[in-house]
């Protein structure tokens, strides 16, 4: 049981990730009123933080197990550090900053997360690990007003910053005496017989089915981020609900995320299984694509019930279009590509 600690923190700091991330959506109404922040400046700040979250990308190395000890404990010190101060943000160009900060911090997480799993565990559990170290994120955005929000009504939203960061260094004091110092999967690796073979060469940024794997993400990310991050504005502004109503229900579009990735998972588990699967998930993502349309309609439903249903369906869906690149060829896809 002691090796799937590093894992299961890894989880946690996923999740913790998560409650960072949404904490500023879910409370973006009366942070926006507070400190005169119109709509557009609001989008800016939002974007401030996936325009620095490409330092994943130095994660994606193969670094000693020390260096994972050592970047995750810094990269979490960063974010911990970025997401209290959103407390002290005024305006725009603050919370921009504070954004940007989170974002680069935070970029480290499912890196980290999957070399923690490479690193602790033995092959035959590395996709047991991998998925129990990410399932952190749709769970941190499920559970985000469900506890924030609390916390927000009694302290303020500067109060509910206090605290996202107040919960990363309790992570951090947690991984220091849990995180690997040692590479020591191998030693309890089962043995298996040996298999020939000659390694794939490495992906390069030249080649077109990296940015195919970069653009179906992406784009499956897309809907993802515009439920989280504008959900709070929208009922807010358009249905007119309260900080204290927007609370009680954000965590609805998230358990659609969650339920999403194991249905699918399931789905994509016997697709692989298909004369084709290639073709059979060509077809799938064409019909989800077009089921995901459903968010267009949203501005024109009136029943506040409905348009959290439909934002439950958006949700649930886009977490198949998430799945998606981990189902492309072996040769693309390879431990170490950011997440």
């Amino acid at each position: 049981m002691s090796k799937w600690l590093p894992t299961l923190s890894m989880m946690l700091i996923s999740m913790i990730s998560y409650i960072d991330r949404n904490t500023l959506a879910l409370l973006a109404p009366t942070l926006m009123r507070d400190t005169h922040l119109n709509a557009e400046q609001y989008g800016f700040v939002v974007t401030a933080f996936p325009s620095c979250i490409c330092s994943a990308i130095p994660y994606g190395e193969n670094p000693r197990p020390d260096r994972v000890r050592a970047g995750m404990a810094s990269a979490v010190l960063i974010w911990s550090v970025a997401s209290a101060c959103h407390a002290f943000a005024t305006g725009f160009r603050s919370f921009a900053a504070a954004r940007a900060v989170l974002g680069f911090g935070e970029g480290a997480t499912f890196p980290g997360g999957l070399r923690t799993v490479l690193q602790t565990l033995p092959p035959h559990q590395h996709s047991r690990g991998t998925a129990l170290a990410y399932s952190g994120g749709a769970l941190g955005a499920l559970i985000t007003p469900i506890v924030v929000t609390p916390i927000a009504a009694a302290y303020g939203w500067r109060g509910a910053f206090w605290f996202t960061g107040a919960i990363g260094a309790l992570w951090l004091a947690l991984w220091l005496v849990l995180a690997p110092r040692k590479n020591s999967a191998a030693q309890t690796t089962i043995q298996e017989p040996e298999i020939s073979h000659k390694s794939p060469a490495a992906p390069k940024w030249t080649d077109k089915p990296v940015w195919g794997y970069i653009a179906l993400y992406a784009l499956g990310a897309l809907p993802t981020g515009f439920v989280m991050y504008e959900t709070s504005v929208y009922l807010s502004g358009a249905l007119h609900k309260s900080q204290l109503e927007i609370g009680h229900v954000l965590w609805i579009p998230p358990l659609g995320w969650e339920a999403g990735y194991f249905f699918w998972g399931w789905v994509c588990d016997r697709v692989a299984r298909a004369r084709n699967p290639y073709s059979a998930r060509q077809k799938q993502f064409l019909w989800l694509t077009l089921l995901g349309l459903v968010v267009m309609v949203v501005p024109r439903i009136e029943s506040f019930a409905i348009v959290m249903l439909a934002l439950f369906f958006e949700m649930f869906v886009a977490a198949d279009l998430l799945l998606g690149p981990w189902h492309m060829p072996p040769a693309i896809i390879r431990p170490g590509m950011p997440a």
